[in-house]
């Protein structure tokens, strides 16, 4: 077997019981990093330490990560249509997303127009997500994959 030992030094090749025996001296975990055609290759590491490596870097990318929408409270039906069908993918994929309607000038004076857009989005998505916050103060929805 090809040995790389603690030190990521290529030893060659080396007899299996001669790779444990090296192994034991330093008191780590002699493990088979990739199975060669003609030899394996093995690693000379602390085996609880690459475990937890790999777990954490599991958890890293299964991460979900948050989407935003944003929106005006005279949007187009349209375009409406078209980002709840995106946001509904987003919860599909376990994805949460955050919507936002900007309110500008004269908008301000029909708040309410906002607020029944965000129940409205509330209605539309329906079973595709679960609301997790929603303050119609700040005209913020945020839902998480249901």
């Amino acid at each position: 077997m090809l040995l790389i030992d603690h030190e990521n030094q290529n030893r060659g090749l080396i007899d299996t019981r001669d790779a444990l025996k090296l192994a034991e001296d330093e008191g780590l975990d002699l493990v088979v990093v990739s199975d060669g055609k003609d030899a394996p290759v093995a690693k000379i590491l602390d085996y609880g330490k690459l475990q937890y490596q790999q777990s954490k870097r599991q958890k890293q990318s299964a991460k979900p990560t948050l989407k935003e929408v944003k929106l005006r409270p005279n949007v187009g039906e349209s375009d409406y249509q078209l980002r709840i069908k995106r946001s509904i993918e987003w919860l599909s994929k376990g994805d949460s997303v955050k919507f936002l309607i900007r309110l500008r000038g004269r908008e301000h004076q029909h708040r309410d127009r906002a607020g029944e857009l965000l129940d409205r989005i509330v209605q539309d998505i329906g079973d595709a997500g679960k609301v997790q916050a929603l303050d119609k103060r700040a005209l913020v929805l945020m839902m998480t994959p249901a």
